[in-house]
């Protein structure tokens, strides 16, 4: 077990001004499926445990991965694409069968320009059946699991017994607004998908901050202009989400 409050998942970064913008390759089409079923403390997500020999390793993440050419069928676009292989990726690492067609998208997430690697990934979320009760996971990629409540696995990270990504983590949180899948769904789908084009900033301590469209730092990747916030700071004592717009988020 790692230690979430040392992690750094931005440790690799490049500088920005050692990056020549027309050098960046694009960010590689990826998707992850959330699976949510109703527990006797509310909703509850599957999560995987990435094995330590990958990238990320120790990271607990939720069924997804690249869209490879097979999940493409022709004149597809590429949410329908993304949307098959969240279900292909569900399959390999969870050893379930999901229908692409009942996933809700509801988030799209691409890391900065600066980091080695990229993916640019849909978020969608769906409904456990009951015959989903039994996760076989792959021994590969993935070498655990397990079924939690979002606000439990917050308070896991914070407590320092897992390792999170900040997509992971921010994701986790918007699941804590509801008691039921029902309600949750609802939720998601009543609102079109937020789309998170992430800027990396840093405190006067050192903390790396993940800067998003409208917080007043976004642009010049500086997280200490004053105004607006919509950030996650990934301090040392734990993450800590500021949002102007959304003061409940």
């Amino acid at each position: 077990m790692t230690d979430s409050k040392k992690f750094d998942p931005y440790a690799d970064l490049l500088k920005p001004d050692e990056v020549d913008p027309e050098q960046v390759p694009p960010p590689i089409p990826a998707a992850t499926l959330v699976l949510l079923r109703d527990g006797d403390d509310g909703v509850e997500v599957l999560m995987l445990r990435k094995t330590s020999a990958i990238r990320f390793g120790g990271m607990w993440v939720f069924p997804g991965g690249r869209v490879d050419p097979g999940d493409r069928l022709p004149g597809e676009d590429d949410t329908m694409a993304a949307r098959r292989a969240a279900a292909r990726e569900a399959r390999e690492e969870a050893g379930i069968d999901v229908d692409p067609a009942e996933f809700l998208w509801f988030s799209h997430w691409t890391p900065p320009p600066i980091t080695p690697k990229r993916f640019s990934t849909w978020f969608f979320a769906a409904r456990a059946e009951g015959h989903h009760a039994a996760i076989t996971v792959d021994g590969g990629e993935i070498d655990d699991h397990l079924w939690i409540n979002p606000t439990q696995a917050i308070a896991r990270h914070a407590a320092g017994e897992i390792d999170l990504v900040p997509p992971t983590w921010m994701t986790l949180h918007r699941l804590c607004t509801r008691d039921t899948v029902t309600g949750l769904l609802q939720e998601l789908g009543a609102r079109p998908p937020r789309v998170y084009v992430t800027h990396i900033g840093k405190t006067p301590e050192g903390d790396r901050v993940a800067l998003w469209e409208g917080d007043a730092g976004y642009e010049a990747w500086d997280a200490s202009l004053p105004g607006p916030r919509h950030r996650l700071t990934m301090a040392k004592s734990g993450y800590r989400l500021e949002d102007s717009d959304r003061p409940e988020s």
